[in-house]
C-alpha cells in the first residue's frame, strides 16, 4: 500500500465527501456542540475524561478568528452547564496567529478568561515547524497570566530536547505526543525507532522533574515503557494522565484504564470536518493508503 501512498494525496482533494465521511466518522464527534455533548457524556459515561477540539486551523480572515474564540466559549459554557468532565485544546493558527500575534493572543486570553472562570483547562497544541517559536512564547506569555494553560511537545522534533527544559523550569502541564507533520531530516526525526527512543527519553525527564504530563500515544511499546518510568518514578496516578484519539485502538485504551491509570480521549468536533479530515490524510502518506483501501472493504481506520 505504501507505494500508492503518494499519488493517492494528490487524488484527495478529488476524493467525494462521501468516502471520507466514511473514514472520518469514528473519528470525528459530529459537526455541532449537541453531536460533541452526546460523545462527550459517552466517554464520561465509559469511566474516561475527555479533551474538546473545534476543527479548524490557519484561517486567514480576522472576523473567522475571532468566531473561532466565541465558539470555544460557547463549548466551555456547555461542558459547565452539562457537568462534563472534558478540557479543550486549541490551534493557534485557528485563532489567527499567522495574521496578527496580538490578535492570536487576544483570542486566546478570552478562552482562558472563561476557562477560569468555568475552572477549566485549556491545552494549546503544537502545529507544523513553522509555529513553533510563536507557540511557545505566547504559551510562556499565557502561563505568566493564567494557571490553567497547557502546551504541546512533539517527539518527532529534534529541538524538544531543548525546548522541555525551559518548560521544565516553568513546571509546565506538557502533552506529549510522537507528532503528525512531516518536517525535513534536518530539523525532525524520520525514523520510527527514533521517534520512539526520543518520547521515551523526554518523558523520563518531563516526569522526573514533577510536571504534569499528557503521555499522548497508541503505541503499546510507549505505553509499556510509560509504565515502567511511572513505577520506577513512583508516581501517583494523579501525576499525569494518559491520552488517545477517539476511536482509535479502543482495546489499548481499556487496558491503560484497566491497569489503573487515568485516561483523557480527545474529540475534535466542528463543521470544518471535511478539511480538516483532507489535510490530516495529506499529512500522513500511511493513513492516506486507507482512503483507497475503504473504497473495497468496511473496515474502519484511525485517523
Amino acid at each position: 500500500m505504501n507505494i500508492f501512498n503518494p499519488f493517492i494525496r494528490t487524488l484527495l482533494p478529488l476524493t467525494p465527501k462521501s468516502w471520507v465521511r466514511k473514514i472520518a466518522k469514528p473519528y470525528i464527534a459530529g459537526e455541532s456542540l449537541e453531536d460533541l455533548v452526546n460523545v462527550v457524556e459517552d466517554i464520561n459515561l465509559a469511566g474516561f475524561t475527555a479533551a474538546t477540539s473545534i476543527l479548524g486551523e490557519f484561517v486567514n480572515d480576522r472576523d473567522q478568528a475571532l468566531e473561532a474564540s466565541m465558539d470555544y466559549i460557547e463549548a466551555l459554557t456547555e461542558i459547565q452547564s452539562r457537568k462534563l468532565d472534558s478540557n479543550i485544546h486549541v490551534k493557534l493558527t485557528h485563532l489567527g496567529l499567522k495574521l496578527d500575534k496580538e490578535l492570536c493572543y487576544s483570542n486566546l486570553k478570552s478562552i482562558l478568561t472563561k476557562a477560569e472562570e468555568t475552572h477549566n483547562f485549556v491545552r494549546i497544541d503544537m502545529e507544523d515547524s513553522s509555529c513553533t517559536d510563536d507557540t511557545l512564547s505566547i504559551f510562556e506569555k499565557a502561563q505568566c497570566e493564567f494557571d490553567n494553560v497547557g502546551i504541546v511537545i512533539q517527539a518527532c522534533m529534534r529541538r524538544s530536547k531543548h525546548d522541555i527544559q525551559k518548560l521544565i523550569a516553568l513546571k509546565a502541564n506538557v502533552r506529549l505526543c510522537k507528532g503528525i507533520y512531516i518536517e525535513p531530516r534536518n530539523i525532525a526525526y524520520n525514523d520510527y525507532r527514533n521517534v520512539r527512543e526520543n518520547y521515551s527519553s523526554l518523558l523520563k525527564e518531563l516526569l522526573t522533574a514533577r510536571c504534569y504530563v499528557g503521555i499522548a500515544t497508541h503505541d503499546e511499546w510507549l505505553v509499556r515503557d510509560a509504565f515502567q518510568t511511572i513505577e520506577t518514578i513512583g508516581l501517583s496516578p494523579s501525576e499525569y494522565e494518559f491520552q488517545m484519539l477517539y476511536g482509535v485502538t479502543p482495546q489499548l485504551r481499556l487496558s491503560i484504564r484497566e491497569s489503573g491509570h487515568r485516561l483523557r480521549v480527545a474529540v475534535p468536533f466542528g463543521p470544518a470536518w471535511y478539511p480538516y479530515s483532507i489535510r490530516r490524510l495529506r499529512k500522513n502518506p500511511t493513513i492516506a493508503g486507507y482512503v483507497l483501501k475503504a473504497l473495497f472493504t468496511s473496515e474502519k481506520n484511525p485517523l
